[in-house]
């Protein structure tokens, strides 16, 4: 036996996020100027010394496959890796049908590193853990299976796994994604709902696959299949993450966001905007690796003629050029270019973009490659935001496609 094995579930279509996984697959989305969603699993591995990991890609992973290549290589001199694995159809000529079915078309990958425990967390969430101390949890247990799980508001809760523990830990009930969730035992507005994270035995796992592989009626996914059938035999565990520790911290230690919908995604980007932000990007003793293109510092400039520059609140990344603009809790990703008057609030630009002078533009997203014309509008006029083709989201935020030219005369 060998330790621990981490595989990453990345090959999520994230249809709800819809235009920015147009052309790329869910975990591979931008996030908070200069990283993309993955890097929040990925580093929550490596700074839990966790070295083995397998990134299962599946839908448009050509952009995710660019930056594990970029940002995420080892040298080759270990057997420490960080290996993205295609869907490579060796049960069959088809795609993943579940989260349990990716597993499972892998299995032989697992099988070859003989590990004592298999670590399956998804991908594109924003938190940090120290997943060593979950491991160890489940180890102290001797769980077969131990899933993560916090607490959210019981509104909430539908789009989750919701579940029920007894007083030792052990996972008693769970319900996939009820219609009416159950609160947690003397607080009504809240529920203990699966982080998506698990941690299995391996033998277990494998016994558990191949059964599930069989059952024709099956889902083939681990929220609705395999912890239901597991918790059946009473040596399923839930690991509460508000027991988790990161060093260093001095954010929330709880946060959390599944970022799911273009407006969590633009939630989750406004957290970070405040000098005391829930989720504290600043923590030497948890680095936040990515990749750094070989770009120069973000330029901040007063044109000639044009007004001074007002930046409130906001992640400026290196390539910027902000001339004489106001630019108010907002992200700036890689080389955006923001002209003379422009106003850019509440909203999250990503990189390769030039917003022209004397625009506007609020709660808005824009995706990459994208070129505004001077005095444009957005997100002030959603009845011409949807003219122009643009997806608003419910809570009214207006979402730009990658490569879109607005306002310019065809």
């Amino acid at each position: 036996m060998a330790g621990i094995l981490s595989m990453i579930l990345a090959g999520g279509a994230g249809t709800r996020l819809f235009p920015l996984t147009e052309t790329r697959t869910k975990p591979a989305v931008p996030f908070a100027g200069q990283y993309r969603l993955i890097d929040f699993v990925l580093n929550n591995f490596v700074n839990s010394d966790l070295l083995k990991i397998y990134v299962l890609t599946q839908f448009k992973s050509q952009s995710l496959n660019i930056h594990l290549r970029q940002a995420w290589h080892f040298s080759g001199l270990t057997d420490h890796f960080i290996d993205p694995i295609p869907a490579q159809m060796r049960m069959g000529k088809r795609w993943y049908e579940g989260t349990a079915d990716a597993i499972y078309q892998n299995l032989r990958l697992i099988e070859i590193h003989q590990p004592d425990q298999v670590v399956i967390f998804g991908s594109d969430h924003i938190y940090k853990m120290n997943v060593r101390q979950m491991t160890t949890f489940h180890t102290d247990k001797e769980a077969d299976l131990t899933v993560a799980a916090i607490r959210v508001p019981i509104e909430e809760a539908h789009q989750f796994g919701v579940m029920e523990i007894d007083e030792e830990g052990r996972l008693i009930g769970f319900e996939e994604k009820p219609a009416n969730p159950k609160s947690l035992p003397g607080n009504p507005d809240v529920a203990l709902i699966s982080m998506g994270n698990y941690v299995f035995e391996s033998e277990v796992l494998y016994k558990e696959l191949k059964a599930d592989a069989k059952d024709p009626n099956s889902s083939h996914d681990f929220g609705k299949n395999i912890i239901p059938n597991l918790m059946k035999n009473g040596n399923v565990f839930v690991y509460d993450f508000a027991n988790n520790k990161i060093p260093g911290e001095k954010g929330d230690p709880f946060y959390w966001r599944d970022v799911g919908t273009i407006d969590a995604y633009w939630q989750a980007s406004m957290d970070l905007l405040n000098a005391n932000s829930e989720f504290n990007m600043f923590n030497p003793k948890w680095p936040m690796r990515t990749y750094h293109p070989t770009l120069p510092s973000a330029q901040i400039f007063k044109p000639e003629n044009g007004e001074h520059n007002q930046i409130v609140d906001s992640s400026i990344a290196s390539g910027c050029v902000v001339n004489g603009a106001r630019v108010e809790k907002s992200v700036l990703g890689y080389e955006v270019t923001v002209e003379p008057n422009a106003e850019v609030t509440e909203s999250v630009i990503m990189g390769n973009t030039v917003i022209g002078s004397g625009c506007k533009l609020h709660r808005t997203i824009l995706d990459k490659n994208v070129k505004i014309a001077p005095g444009t509008e957005i997100g002030l006029d959603h009845d011409l935001d949807e003219k122009r083709g643009f997806t608003i989201s419910a809570n009214g935020i207006v979402t730009v496609p990658k490569g879109t030219v607005v306002g310019f005369d065809k």
